[in-house]
């Protein structure tokens, strides 16, 4: 499988780095697209990594499969092209759906796909299987450290200081779709929650600062017909504050079980 990866942040160079190394067998990297042409090239020589940096629209004609890894606001600009060509995408800026949904209908007609991986979150298996039956609440509890938060949207327009906050703190609560505006670079999880389970508008969420942490936390609460649960995980920050180690990590995961010749999980 042909891999392109758009964006070399601190995902998408964690992504180009590991598939150039030969991380997931039966995939190859074979472009990279980034904003900065002479930074994303002199982090290729730096690696040895040997492939081209190419025009968003020239991705479909190098690539299978391109992993976004860039800004929410560049999302749909990776995207489309893919899906027009019939091609997949797996997206990470998973908010940024909730405000192009001509994107589903998009890969539906063209014979495209949209692939979400899990990403910084756990347990979307044991959702979308309760999603089968009937789900009755979905409320989600996101607590971070106070450079995690810093520069949100909905902080910035609210005029809502952390920089002080000396105890833990609750500064939102609504639902994914009003956390997926107000906090486009922080709250991918619970948007991929929403869409794992009962959507952005019945999935509640709660936005914590704790000054006293070092990890993203996030508590999930399923009320369902055929179970009940709680999970939580706390997540390492990457190189950027506002998400996680483990998010690369379960995009690379995700790649392995399209080309496994065995799958585990739903």
């Amino acid at each position: 499988m042909r891999v392109a990866v758009a964006g070399l942040g601190a995902i998408g160079r964690v992504m180009a780095a590991r598939l150039a190394g030969g991380a997931v067998p039966g995939v190859e990297l074979v472009a990279v697209a980034a904003r900065d042409r002479s930074k994303a090239q002199m982090f290729l020589d730096d690696r040895r990594i040997v492939a081209p940096i190419v025009p968003l629209t020239e991705m479909p004609g190098l690539a299978d499969l391109a992993i976004e890894c860039a800004p929410a606001a560049t999302m749909p600009e990776i995207a489309r092209p893919m899906l027009q060509a019939g091609k997949k995408v797996m997206i990470l800026s998973v908010g940024a759906l909730l405000d192009a949904p001509d994107l589903v209908a998009l890969a539906e007609r063209e014979g495209g796909q949209i692939i979400v991986p899990t990403g910084a979150l756990l347990g979307l298996d044991a959702v979308a299987a309760a999603a089968e039956g009937e789900i009755a609440s979905v409320r989600m509890k996101t607590t971070k450290p106070i450079k995690g938060l810093m520069g949100a949207p909905y902080l910035v327009a609210n005029n809502i200081d952390i920089s002080t906050v000396s105890a833990p703190t609750k500064v939102f609560e609504g639902s994914a779709r009003e956390a997926a505006s107000g906090f486009p670079a922080n709250l991918n999880v619970a948007v991929a929650l929403s869409l794992a389970g009962i959507g952005p508008d019945r999935t509640v969420l709660e936005i914590w600062v704790d000054p006293q942490i070092e990890r993203n936390m996030h508590e999930i609460w399923v009320d369902a017909d055929s179970a009940s649960f709680e999970m939580t995980i706390r997540n390492v920050p990457s190189d950027n504050p506002k998400t996680g180690r483990i998010t690369p990590l379960s995009a690379l995961a995700a790649l392995r079980r399209m080309t496994a010749p065995m799958k585990v999980g739903t």
